[in-house]
Protein backbone atom coordinates (compact mmCIF):
# COMPACT_ATOMS: atom_id res chain seq x y z
CA UNK A 1 0.00 0.00 0.00
CA UNK A 2 1.33 3.62 -1.07
CA UNK A 3 1.23 6.27 1.85
CA UNK A 4 -0.08 9.32 1.11
CA UNK A 5 3.17 11.93 0.99
CA UNK A 6 0.73 14.57 2.67
CA UNK A 7 -0.90 11.97 5.33
CA UNK A 8 2.35 12.95 7.63
CA UNK A 9 1.84 16.57 7.43
CA UNK A 10 -1.66 16.50 7.61
CA UNK A 11 -2.28 14.30 10.63
CA UNK A 12 -0.74 17.47 12.60
CA UNK A 13 -3.20 19.93 11.88
CA UNK A 14 -6.72 19.94 13.17
CA UNK A 15 -9.66 18.26 11.99
CA UNK A 16 -11.59 21.02 12.55
CA UNK A 17 -11.81 24.60 13.57
CA UNK A 18 -15.14 25.67 14.88
CA UNK A 19 -15.71 28.82 15.29
CA UNK A 20 -19.17 29.87 17.69
CA UNK A 21 -20.95 32.67 19.11
CA UNK A 22 -22.02 32.96 22.74
CA UNK A 23 -25.39 32.67 23.77
CA UNK A 24 -28.07 35.09 24.02
CA UNK A 25 -26.92 37.65 26.81
CA UNK A 26 -29.07 40.37 28.55
CA UNK A 27 -27.77 42.83 26.22
CA UNK A 28 -29.53 40.68 23.22
CA UNK A 29 -32.62 40.89 25.06
CA UNK A 30 -32.03 44.43 26.45
CA UNK A 31 -30.08 46.73 24.57
CA UNK A 32 -30.58 49.28 27.25
CA UNK A 33 -28.10 46.72 29.82
CA UNK A 34 -25.25 48.26 27.79
CA UNK A 35 -26.01 51.36 29.25
CA UNK A 36 -25.19 51.12 32.94
CA UNK A 37 -23.03 47.57 32.54
CA UNK A 38 -19.72 47.59 30.65
CA UNK A 39 -19.75 45.28 27.44
CA UNK A 40 -17.38 42.77 29.17
CA UNK A 41 -19.14 41.79 31.93
CA UNK A 42 -22.84 41.71 30.34
CA UNK A 43 -23.91 37.93 31.32
CA UNK A 44 -25.93 35.28 29.48
CA UNK A 45 -29.67 34.96 30.14
CA UNK A 46 -31.23 31.81 31.91
CA UNK A 47 -32.04 30.96 27.53
CA UNK A 48 -28.24 31.23 26.90
CA UNK A 49 -27.43 29.12 29.98
CA UNK A 50 -29.66 26.09 28.21
CA UNK A 51 -28.26 27.36 24.41
CA UNK A 52 -25.26 26.65 25.25
CA UNK A 53 -25.37 23.49 27.00
CA UNK A 54 -27.39 22.46 24.26
CA UNK A 55 -24.62 23.61 21.70
CA UNK A 56 -22.14 21.84 24.02
CA UNK A 57 -24.04 18.27 23.02
CA UNK A 58 -24.29 18.96 19.77
CA UNK A 59 -20.38 19.39 19.54
CA UNK A 60 -19.74 16.54 20.96
CA UNK A 61 -22.30 14.70 18.65
CA UNK A 62 -20.48 15.96 15.49
CA UNK A 63 -17.20 15.42 16.49
CA UNK A 64 -17.46 11.70 17.89
CA UNK A 65 -19.75 10.59 15.10
CA UNK A 66 -17.39 12.16 12.14
CA UNK A 67 -13.90 11.80 13.60
CA UNK A 68 -11.50 9.41 12.07
CA UNK A 69 -10.67 7.55 15.41
CA UNK A 70 -12.24 7.46 18.84
CA UNK A 71 -9.12 9.35 20.25
CA UNK A 72 -10.65 12.86 19.51
CA UNK A 73 -9.48 15.88 21.65
CA UNK A 74 -10.68 19.50 21.86
CA UNK A 75 -9.06 22.76 23.09
CA UNK A 76 -10.88 26.05 23.73
CA UNK A 77 -9.73 29.63 22.44
CA UNK A 78 -12.16 31.94 24.21
CA UNK A 79 -12.79 35.28 24.20
CA UNK A 80 -12.40 37.26 28.43
CA UNK A 81 -16.29 38.24 28.07
CA UNK A 82 -18.45 37.07 31.02
CA UNK A 83 -21.00 35.86 28.13
CA UNK A 84 -18.48 33.72 26.34
CA UNK A 85 -16.77 32.34 29.77
CA UNK A 86 -20.21 31.42 30.76
CA UNK A 87 -21.19 29.81 27.31
CA UNK A 88 -17.41 27.48 27.44
CA UNK A 89 -18.43 26.59 31.05
CA UNK A 90 -22.11 25.50 29.78
CA UNK A 91 -21.06 23.78 26.94
CA UNK A 92 -17.52 22.15 28.60
CA UNK A 93 -20.00 19.97 30.91
CA UNK A 94 -20.91 18.12 27.47
CA UNK A 95 -16.86 16.81 27.53
CA UNK A 96 -14.33 14.56 30.11
CA UNK A 97 -11.40 15.68 31.34
CA UNK A 98 -9.88 13.05 29.18
CA UNK A 99 -10.94 15.26 25.66
CA UNK A 100 -9.93 18.36 26.71
CA UNK A 101 -6.41 19.22 25.85
CA UNK A 102 -6.46 23.07 26.79
CA UNK A 103 -7.53 26.09 27.08
CA UNK A 104 -6.74 29.35 26.60
CA UNK A 105 -8.42 33.10 27.42
CA UNK A 106 -7.63 35.21 23.77
CA UNK A 107 -8.50 38.76 23.79
CA UNK A 108 -8.27 39.29 20.41
CA UNK A 109 -11.15 37.19 19.67
CA UNK A 110 -13.20 39.68 22.22
CA UNK A 111 -16.28 41.77 20.98
CA UNK A 112 -15.91 44.92 18.53
CA UNK A 113 -15.51 47.96 20.73
CA UNK A 114 -18.29 49.80 20.55
CA UNK A 115 -16.93 52.51 23.05
CA UNK A 116 -17.55 52.52 26.94
CA UNK A 117 -21.27 52.49 28.21
CA UNK A 118 -23.33 52.75 25.55
CA UNK A 119 -26.25 55.31 25.48
CA UNK A 120 -28.96 53.35 23.46
CA UNK A 121 -30.56 56.73 21.63
CA UNK A 122 -27.62 57.14 20.95
CA UNK A 123 -26.00 54.28 19.66
CA UNK A 124 -28.91 53.36 17.22
CA UNK A 125 -28.26 57.24 15.73
CA UNK A 126 -24.93 55.87 15.57
CA UNK A 127 -25.69 52.47 13.66
CA UNK A 128 -27.42 54.21 11.84
CA UNK A 129 -24.33 56.20 10.42
CA UNK A 130 -23.08 53.22 9.95
CA UNK A 131 -25.17 51.79 7.82
CA UNK A 132 -24.87 55.33 5.11
CA UNK A 133 -20.83 55.07 5.67
CA UNK A 134 -20.13 51.27 5.38
CA UNK A 135 -20.28 47.95 7.98
CA UNK A 136 -16.69 47.20 7.69
CA UNK A 137 -14.59 50.64 7.62
CA UNK A 138 -17.01 52.41 10.02
CA UNK A 139 -14.95 53.29 13.62
CA UNK A 140 -17.51 53.69 16.67
CA UNK A 141 -16.28 56.35 18.64
CA UNK A 142 -14.20 55.77 21.01
CA UNK A 143 -14.02 52.04 19.55
CA UNK A 144 -13.70 49.79 16.72
CA UNK A 145 -13.91 49.43 13.03
CA UNK A 146 -14.47 45.94 11.74
CA UNK A 147 -11.22 46.68 10.15
CA UNK A 148 -10.01 46.76 13.55
CA UNK A 149 -11.08 43.86 14.72
CA UNK A 150 -9.40 42.17 11.30
CA UNK A 151 -6.12 43.49 12.42
CA UNK A 152 -6.19 41.60 15.84
CA UNK A 153 -8.03 38.59 14.39
CA UNK A 154 -5.33 38.43 11.80
CA UNK A 155 -2.41 38.72 14.91
CA UNK A 156 -4.55 35.62 16.51
CA UNK A 157 -4.55 33.95 13.13
CA UNK A 158 -0.56 34.21 13.11
CA UNK A 159 -0.13 32.69 16.89
CA UNK A 160 -2.59 30.37 15.74
CA UNK A 161 -0.37 28.68 13.19
CA UNK A 162 2.83 29.09 15.29
CA UNK A 163 1.16 27.09 18.20
CA UNK A 164 0.36 24.38 16.07
CA UNK A 165 4.00 24.08 13.58
CA UNK A 166 5.75 24.48 17.07
CA UNK A 167 3.73 21.71 18.84
CA UNK A 168 2.15 23.93 21.54
CA UNK A 169 -1.03 22.88 22.06
CA UNK A 170 0.42 18.67 22.79
CA UNK A 171 -1.15 17.31 20.13
CA UNK A 172 -0.68 13.62 19.79
CA UNK A 173 -1.02 13.35 15.84
CA UNK A 174 -2.86 10.23 16.62
CA UNK A 175 -5.80 12.13 17.52
CA UNK A 176 -7.98 14.36 15.52
CA UNK A 177 -7.57 17.57 16.84
CA UNK A 178 -10.45 20.21 17.24
CA UNK A 179 -9.85 23.82 17.86
CA UNK A 180 -13.23 25.74 19.17
CA UNK A 181 -13.14 29.31 19.34
CA UNK A 182 -15.98 30.94 21.69
CA UNK A 183 -16.57 34.60 20.27
CA UNK A 184 -18.64 37.15 19.33
CA UNK A 185 -21.21 37.55 16.20
CA UNK A 186 -19.08 40.08 14.04
CA UNK A 187 -15.94 38.60 15.35
CA UNK A 188 -16.38 35.59 14.17
CA UNK A 189 -17.53 36.85 10.53
CA UNK A 190 -14.20 38.60 10.38
CA UNK A 191 -12.64 35.39 10.98
CA UNK A 192 -14.48 33.55 8.13
CA UNK A 193 -13.37 36.75 5.76
CA UNK A 194 -9.67 36.54 7.29
CA UNK A 195 -9.49 32.52 6.46
CA UNK A 196 -11.30 32.27 3.49
CA UNK A 197 -9.64 35.58 2.00
CA UNK A 198 -13.11 37.03 1.32
CA UNK A 199 -13.05 41.02 0.04
CA UNK A 200 -15.04 43.65 2.30
CA UNK A 201 -17.89 43.62 -0.03
CA UNK A 202 -18.39 39.52 0.69
CA UNK A 203 -18.14 40.03 4.39
CA UNK A 204 -20.86 43.31 3.93
CA UNK A 205 -23.24 40.59 2.75
CA UNK A 206 -22.67 38.02 5.45
CA UNK A 207 -25.22 37.75 7.84
CA UNK A 208 -24.59 37.15 11.56
CA UNK A 209 -24.35 34.47 13.33
CA UNK A 210 -27.27 33.31 16.15
CA UNK A 211 -26.90 32.63 19.60
CA UNK A 212 -24.52 29.70 19.77
CA UNK A 213 -24.89 29.08 16.52
CA UNK A 214 -21.36 27.72 14.98
CA UNK A 215 -20.09 27.33 11.52
CA UNK A 216 -17.41 24.20 10.79
CA UNK A 217 -14.41 24.32 9.11
CA UNK A 218 -12.85 21.31 8.38
CA UNK A 219 -9.95 19.90 7.31
CA UNK A 220 -10.61 18.48 3.12
CA UNK A 221 -8.87 15.22 1.82
CA UNK A 222 -6.05 17.69 0.27
CA UNK A 223 -5.25 19.61 2.94
CA UNK A 224 -7.12 22.66 2.70
CA UNK A 225 -10.27 23.54 5.47
CA UNK A 226 -13.54 23.98 3.65
CA UNK A 227 -17.43 24.87 5.47
CA UNK A 228 -19.03 22.99 2.34
CA UNK A 229 -17.72 19.50 4.21
CA UNK A 230 -20.04 19.81 7.26
CA UNK A 231 -22.92 22.14 6.26
CA UNK A 232 -25.01 22.13 2.92
CA UNK A 233 -25.02 25.11 0.24
CA UNK A 234 -28.50 25.75 1.57
CA UNK A 235 -26.72 26.81 4.66
CA UNK A 236 -24.26 28.38 3.21
CA UNK A 237 -26.97 31.15 1.29
CA UNK A 238 -28.69 31.30 4.36
CA UNK A 239 -25.48 32.87 5.98
CA UNK A 240 -25.05 35.15 2.58
CA UNK A 241 -22.34 33.29 0.61
CA UNK A 242 -23.03 33.50 -3.39
CA UNK A 243 -22.94 31.14 -6.06
CA UNK A 244 -18.83 31.81 -6.29
CA UNK A 245 -18.28 31.87 -2.56
CA UNK A 246 -20.27 28.42 -2.14
CA UNK A 247 -18.19 26.74 -5.47
CA UNK A 248 -15.28 27.83 -3.71
CA UNK A 249 -16.16 26.08 -0.45
CA UNK A 250 -16.63 23.10 -2.95
CA UNK A 251 -13.69 23.30 -4.87
CA UNK A 252 -12.14 23.29 -1.29
CA UNK A 253 -13.19 19.77 0.02
CA UNK A 254 -10.68 18.07 -1.97
CA UNK A 255 -8.10 21.07 -2.88
CA UNK A 256 -4.38 20.01 -2.26
CA UNK A 257 -3.03 22.59 0.16
CA UNK A 258 -1.56 25.84 -1.37
CA UNK A 259 -3.59 24.85 -5.03
CA UNK A 260 -4.61 28.24 -7.08
CA UNK A 261 -8.06 27.91 -7.93
CA UNK A 262 -8.49 29.66 -11.35
CA UNK A 263 -12.09 29.80 -11.55
CA UNK A 264 -12.12 31.84 -7.90
CA UNK A 265 -13.25 35.46 -9.33
CA UNK A 266 -12.07 37.43 -7.15
CA UNK A 267 -8.59 35.92 -6.77
CA UNK A 268 -7.85 37.79 -9.76
CA UNK A 269 -10.65 38.70 -12.00
CA UNK A 270 -12.30 41.28 -9.49
CA UNK A 271 -9.46 43.30 -9.28
CA UNK A 272 -8.74 44.04 -12.97
CA UNK A 273 -10.95 44.77 -15.83
CA UNK A 274 -9.77 42.52 -18.14
CA UNK A 275 -5.89 40.23 -18.15
CA UNK A 276 -4.49 38.13 -21.26
CA UNK A 277 -3.69 35.24 -20.45
CA UNK A 278 0.13 35.28 -22.00
CA UNK A 279 2.32 38.07 -23.67
CA UNK A 280 2.13 38.09 -27.28
CA UNK A 281 5.80 37.90 -27.66
CA UNK A 282 6.57 35.63 -25.46
CA UNK A 283 8.93 32.26 -25.89
CA UNK A 284 7.15 29.22 -26.51
CA UNK A 285 8.69 27.65 -23.96
CA UNK A 286 8.59 30.21 -20.88
CA UNK A 287 7.31 29.08 -18.12
CA UNK A 288 3.72 30.30 -16.88
CA UNK A 289 3.46 33.21 -14.49
CA UNK A 290 4.98 31.57 -10.92
CA UNK A 291 2.20 30.53 -8.53
CA UNK A 292 4.03 31.60 -5.52
CA UNK A 293 3.09 35.21 -6.63
CA UNK A 294 -0.60 34.32 -6.87
CA UNK A 295 -1.39 31.01 -4.59
CA UNK A 296 -4.43 32.42 -1.79
CA UNK A 297 -3.41 29.45 0.74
Amino acid sequence: MHQNPNHSKLSVLPKRIIIMRHGESKGNLDYSAYGTTPDHQIPLTDVGLAQAQDAGARLRHLISSNSSTNSWRVYFYVSPYARTRSTLRELGRSFTKKRIIGVREECRVREQDFGNFQVEERMRAIKRTREKFGRFFYRFPEGESAADVFDRVSSFLESLWRDIDMKRLHHDPSHDLNLIIISHGLTARVFLMKWFKWTVEQFERLNNLGNCEFRVIELGNGGEYSLAIHHTEEEMQEWGLDKDMIADQKWRINAHRGEWNENCPWYLDAFFDHLDDSDDNEDSDDESPSDSSSICA
